[in-house]
């Protein structure tokens, strides 16, 4: 999965197509992401206790990671791998596809 936690992506399809915001968390295992503010669901909670009240929860579900682009700059690029380094002290690092530079 070449996106992380944290990064900034744009959603590319799906009911939200074109909003953006930020990886909150990853299911590589399943391949998908959740993204903050994005293909939202509303839950329904009922009261724990005798004397609360339920309530109508909206919580961001997971999608596909390939209906997400990574955003670098405020463009959308193209994640690609290289090595850094010699030897033992060789490092994978993720690099924009059209720059060139480490991300």
């Amino acid at each position: 999965m070449k996106i992380k936690k944290g990064d900034t992506v744009k959603v590319i399809a799906g009911k939200d197509k074109g909003k953006t915001g930020t990886i909150i968390k990853t299911l590589p295992a399943l391949d998908q992401v959740i993204v903050e503010g994005t293909n939202i669901a509303k839950k329904h909670e009922k009261n724990k206790r005798s004397r609360s009240v339920g309530q109508i929860i909206e919580k961001s579900m997971p999608m596909s990671a390939s209906n997400v682009a990574l955003m670098e700059d405020g463009k959308v690029v193209r994640v690609g791998y290289t090595f850094e380094g010699e030897g033992d002290k060789r490092k994978k690092v993720r690099i924009s596809k059209a720059s060139g530079k480490t991300i």
